[in-house]
């Protein structure tokens, strides 16, 4: 079975990496862009017989930093 875990930063933290985005595209001429965020996308595939209790575990231990980050996971 094949997961698509998305993370994202929590409102209200700070996202260095898209205030640069924001930067560089209004420097190359881009309006408009009044905010960028950017997250993280992991695909896993896992056995079809995985709980969701175990796929809930391995993101609060490993794949996001729940103190700064949300996550959401999709089965595709």
């Amino acid at each position: 079975m094949k997961l698509r875990i998305y993370v994202t930063l929590k409102p209200g933290v700070l996202d260095p990496q898209g205030k640069a985005i924001e930067h560089a595209l209004s420097g190359l001429g881009f309006s408009g862009v009044d905010s960028a965020r950017v997250g993280k996308l992991i695909e896993l595939e896992v056995a079809d017989g995985t709980a969701d209790a175990d796929v809930d575990a391995m993101c609060r231990q490993l794949l996001a930093n729940t103190v700064i980050e949300n996550y959401r996971i999709e089965r595709a």
